[in-house]
């Protein structure tokens, strides 16, 4: 159930594990964009339970930003429950979701909002540039084309996570680590309309990386395989009128 604002229109969920130094230029940005759209909107952070400053630095921002919303982890849960403690608390009618680190740019929200028209439930990020070293780029290219020959889906750049998408798609989606690289997939597979837009992508000026190779690879093909699974049994979500 929704804790956030429930009049929002927009809410931007954010997974933050050790951040600090990002957050505070990051959550500036994205007052500057999203203020000039004239929506009301939310700004969900949620903490997996970092061990750095982040939270003090969340706690600093919301007395300054009344548009933001802190949901705290127990635990270090990773990527996937972090985004779906967000999606549980989110408010608004479209859900966006971007990570911490400032390589997503929020001058491209506005986009992604234009792009969610009446028939779309999701709009995926496709990074232009990858402003990343040429051994996380070649392995994402490869990584993207096993994915896609396993599942048999389309999707350009699956470790872009910067999203828009409708809140109301989200009831059915099962959560499991490594949620987040293929919701796109799993809502496709759900019979829902998925399209890609172009998005910037900016290197890391602060912070370290918390994703490499080895604690990638093998999960990610565990996940493909059980992707497969999932593509011959999954339903479409159903769609029915109003109760009488």
């Amino acid at each position: 159930m929704a804790t956030g604002n429930s009049v929002a229109d927009v809410s931007i969920v954010i997974p933050v594990y050790n951040e600090a130094e990002n957050l505070e230029p990051l959550m500036a940005e994205i007052k500057s964009a999203v203020d000039a759209l004239g929506c009301k909107y939310e700004v969900i952070f949620v903490d997996d339970k970092s061990t750095d400053d982040s939270l003090a630095v969340m706690r600093r921002l919301k007395a300054k930003y009344a548009e933001i919303v802190i949901v705290r982890h127990k635990e270090n849960c990773g990527e996937s429950a972090a985004q779906a403690s967000g999606f549980q608390c989110a408010g608004g009618k479209v859900v966006i979701t971007m990570d911490g680190d400032g390589q997503n740019d929020p001058a491209d929200i506005p986009r992604f909002l234009a792009n969610l028209a009446d028939d779309v439930d999701c709009v995926c990020g496709v990074r232009q540039k990858r402003e990343d070293d040429w051994v996380r780029r070649i392995s994402s290219r490869i990584a993207n084309w096993f994915r896609n020959f396993l599942t048999g889906d389309k999707i350009t750049d699956a470790g872009c996570t910067y999203r828009a998408i409708r809140r109301s798609v989200l009831t059915e989606i099962m959560v499991f680590n490594g949620m987040h690289r293929f919701l796109p997939t799993i809502l496709r597979f759900q019979r829902r309309n998925v399209i890609e837009i172009k998005v910037n992508h900016r290197p890391r000026r602060r912070g370290v990386s918390k994703y490499g190779i080895g604690n990638r690879m093998w999960r990610g093909i565990l996940d493909c395989l059980a992707l497969r699974w999932y593509k011959r049994r999954a339903l479409p979500s159903a769609r029915y009128y109003p109760p009488e």
